[in-house]
């Protein structure tokens, strides 16, 4: 289908959202062997602590005691400060958010141009609360039972439950971003069971002809 020249890509992007711990670089990865090209928020979160000028924020808002031994800022260390205060929260938010927005449309574009996928997946922690699902054609919430969920941080990060809940009330609740949402996938099972419920999804989207135009800018 071709595109209206106001978009930003000529492909649908498909935007991922769910809890902590809901598994969306899993369902990124199982959309990528179906088809699409996928852009990921958290190396842009890195990215956008390593620039000088945005590096130089930080520290003159928390201190040196963030750098670590080779000069860079601690995420975990700054991630315990943030996620504690919802004031420091929203400082480092203004800080970092108009770069890593930037970025991200940089990278649509570039996956856009120059791959193959018939379908961009924006993976993108508090991309509702940041307001980039505005790129998006449709909204696939992650639905995982939250005893799931906390396993597999515990698993996966060195996150304590204390830090877990302050990076949720963080964002969004899960009743507001399921009903923003153009379709629901149980990612609490077996990934082959994952995948058959993205299969019908994305058959679902593609007849319903699902790029939407949206206003540049």
């Amino acid at each position: 289908m071709a595109a209206p020249a106001s978009r930003l890509t000529k492909k649908p992007i498909l935007g991922l959202v769910g809890g902590v711990g809901c598994g969306k670089s899993t369902v990124a990865g199982l959309l990528r062997e179906l088809g699409g090209g996928v852009v990921a928020g958290d190396p842009a979160g890195h990215e956008a602590l390593r620039q000088p000028e945005l590096r130089g924020q930080v520290v003159a808002r928390w201190g040196q005691g963030l750098l670590n031994e080779t000069g860079e800022i601690d995420r975990s260390k700054l991630g315990r400060i943030v996620f504690a205060q919802p004031e420091e929260r929203r400082h480092l938010e203004q800080i970092v958010f108009p770069w890593i927005r930037q970025r991200l449309r940089e990278e649509l574009e570039r996956v856009d141009a120059e791959t193959p996928s018939r379908f961009i997946v924006l993976d993108a922690a508090v991309m509702l609360e940041a307001g980039w699902d505005a790129v998006c054609d449709r909204i696939l919430f992650i639905d995982v039972p939250e005893a799931v969920r906390w396993q597999r941080v515990a698993r996966q990060r060195d996150w304590s439950a204390e830090e877990v809940r302050g990076r949720e009330a963080a964002q969004w609740s899960l009743e507001q971003k399921r009903a923003l949402a153009d379709a629901v996938v149980d990612n609490g099972g077996s990934e082959a069971q994952t995948r058959a419920q993205l299969e019908q999804v994305l058959q679902r989207f593609d007849q319903e002809g699902w790029i939407k135009e949206r206003p540049s800018g």
